[in-house]
């Protein structure tokens, strides 16, 4: 996958919070983006805005941070942090 294969409104899921063993990073997330199966395909979305849409319509944006482990998911961090509620749920990439 390359930049020119980055589709604006490409769907992904939030994962989880980053986190560690005994720590969790609540201002971090973890997604997961349809079509993206590698470390260098996770690469292309680096920089990439993104977008949550709660179910009462609050709309939180973000952007992917970098690279999380090998088979291409992504951290990203929203200007808000993402509720609970957005575990399982799907962002967008603006």
């Amino acid at each position: 996958m390359s930049t020119s294969d980055v589709i604006k409104g490409r769907k992904g899921v939030v994962m989880s919070y980053r986190r560690g063993k005994h720590l969790q990073h609540h201002g971090q997330v973890i997604l997961q983006f349809d079509g993206v199966e590698s470390k260098s395909g996770a690469a292309a979305l680096v920089g990439r805005d993104i977008k949550w849409v709660s179910t009462s319509g609050s709309e939180f944006v973000g952007k992917v941070l970098g690279v999380h482990g090998n088979s291409g998911a992504v951290r990203a961090k929203f200007r808000t942090n993402l509720p609970g509620q957005a575990l399982g749920t799907p962002v967008t990439l603006l």
